[in-house]
């Protein structure tokens, strides 16, 4: 359970930067602790592939355009050949890893997810970031297994790391409400802890803009702050907005910039025990993302070949490497490639030497 105190003094402290410190001022605090963490002018980023191997899902979040409800006629399940042919067009323009991902399909077979592992390191090896704690919480209770087993089995079939996808907010009461099939905040943390005490990286993340007050993300930073004192397994931190377009909340305002730009700078200052913050261009728009590389994110997140579940909603931007890598250098920062546990490949290492 949440050892969160809201009354505490550092809470408070955490909840009035985000209010109410300048913009900029905001911003320059929170560039201050990334040049501390990274003092080189280099700002990563990756060149992998989304894969959402099926769109089929009884999760029900309100937030999400992409699933569909078992038995529909849009819904489906990929073939490894089709998943493995996906891989090599990555792999054709130095891809590094795959974004492995999909619905809670209650139709699939635990054994089919292990054959899926197994087969890609044989036929088409790349490192497999994929199945968010919402997915594993899933597994858990659909095969009636242990988190820790499927963990351990998925591990051992091939998975290389977790992706933070499904955290949107830490909070139960806002869980309950969009959510409310999908795993709760301790469930989806314990996920985080049982991947690390098995020595898997993991990535951890925030979509806000669902309702919830300022205390709800100031108590989602402490938890996520929390995890990576006992277990330092958080390779990096992603926040983007809510995209309610095609949405059962599409009702709701999509938050603008300076909030996106504000609660960036507020975690990179409060998390700052994980390593890396991504900048989130692909909702936000290269400007923004490049903007964002000034209020603490040292990471330009990944050139995304193929991102599914955003663009449901209607809302995606995209770049070519080229474009991202101008953004980069026009930040005053110097691009390079990494993979995915923020280790940068050699020959960009080699290029800058």
């Amino acid at each position: 359970m949440s050892t969160v105190d809201r009354t505490s003094a550092a809470f408070r402290e955490a909840l009035d930067l985000y209010q109410n410190t300048p913009l900029l001022e905001l911003g320059a605090r929170a560039d201050a602790v990334r040049h501390r963490l990274h003092p080189e002018p280099i700002v990563s980023y990756i060149v992998d592939r989304n894969i959402n191997y099926t769109n089929v899902c009884v999760a029900d979040c309100a937030f999400c355009a992409f699933y569909r409800r078992p038995k529909d006629n849009e819904g489906y399940v990929l073939s490894f050949e089709e998943i493995g042919a996906k891989i090599d067009e990555c792999k054709e323009i130095g891809g590094v890893q795959i974004l492995l991902q999909g619905g809670h399909n209650p139709y699939i077979p635990f054994d089919w997810y292990l054959e899926l592992m197994r087969y890609i390191k044989t036929h088409h090896p790349i490192h497999i970031h994929g199945f968010s704690p919402s997915e594993v919480v899933f597994f858990s209770e659909r095969y009636r297994m242990s988190v820790e087993e499927v963990v351990r089995q998925l591990r051992e079939a091939g998975l290389d790391s977790i992706p933070g996808g499904g955290g949107e907010i830490l909070v139960d009461a806002i869980r309950e409400r969009v959510a409310k099939k999908k795993a709760q905040t301790d469930e989806w943390l314990g996920v985080q802890e049982e991947a690390h005490r098995q020595g898997m990286k993991t990535s951890v993340t925030m979509m806000y803009g669902l309702g919830e007050s300022d205390e709800d993300r100031i108590e989602h930073m402490f938890r996520i702050r929390e995890v990576q004192e006992r277990t330092g397994g958080f390779t990096a931190f992603i926040c983007w907005p809510l995209q309610p377009e095609g949405t059962a909340m599409s009702e709701y305002v999509k938050t603008d910039a300076v909030t996106y730009l504000r609660t960036l700078a507020t975690a990179r200052i409060v998390i700052d025990n994980i390593p890396n913050m991504q900048s989130s261009w692909v909702t936000m728009g290269l400007k923004v993302g490049q903007v964002a590389l000034r209020f603490g994110a040292n990471d330009f997140g990944s050139l995304m070949m193929e991102e599914n579940v955003v663009s449901a909603a209607g809302t995606t931007h995209r770049a070519t490497i080229a474009e991202m890598e101008r953004a980069i250098r026009d930040a005053g920062m110097v691009p390079m490639r990494r993979r995915q546990d923020y280790s940068l490949l050699e020959s960009d290492v080699a290029a800058v030497a």
